[in-house]
């Protein structure tokens, strides 16, 4: 009898936590197997970049926008978010979304993807005041999702942990004045 067809075996590393350096509106925590890169495919933002994951080809891009105080340009950036993430219903099996709120007190919503679609993990967080985070993890790569699967759930859990840390510079600017 011919045996099933299997995966190759992938080894993870133990998590492992470095601080954001530069200038930024922002600061988190995130994996040290990501190379922090500027967003090439929008050079004149310089506050979004991509976590890369070399070993893996795996990108999280981050794309963040001043709120600046007003209720439309927030309401914009959600319904901006909510749209990239509807996007996928066509390949999606499911959309599992959930609200978060992080020890900084931050909000957001995390949306996990499954079945055959280009992002299996999307997120956004803001203050609603004056910051807004989004982020998503693309793979570039041909291999289907379920052989990926060890891989999507460590750095799902590396972006929970980004999301766990994440501080805006007002926020950080406080601490520092205590």
């Amino acid at each position: 009898m011919p045996k099933p067809k299997g995966f190759n075996r992938i080894d993870l590393p133990d998590p492992a936590f470095a601080v954001l350096e530069g200038a930024f509106p922002y600061s988190f925590e995130h994996s040290k197997y990501a190379r922090v890169e500027p967003d090439t495919f929008n050079p004149n933002e310089k506050t979004w970049i991509n976590l890369h994951y070399p070993e893996w080809e795996a990108r999280v891009h981050l794309t963040y926008k001043p709120v600046d105080g007003q209720r439309s340009t927030l309401k914009a950036y959600l319904d901006d978010a909510l749209s990239l993430t509807s996007k996928h219903q066509i390949k999606a099996y499911g959309i599992d979304e959930m609200v978060v709120r992080n020890p900084a007190g931050l909000t957001g919503l995390v949306a996990e993807l499954s079945g055959e679609v280009p992002t299996q993990f999307q997120f956004f967080v803001t203050d609603s005041t004056s910051h807004f985070l989004r982020g998503a993890l693309y793979f570039n790569t041909a291999v289907r999702n379920d052989s990926l699967a060890p891989i999507i759930e460590f750095i799902k859990a590396d972006v929970m942990h980004l999301i766990n840390t994440l501080e805006f510079e007002s926020q950080r600017l406080s601490h520092l004045s205590k």
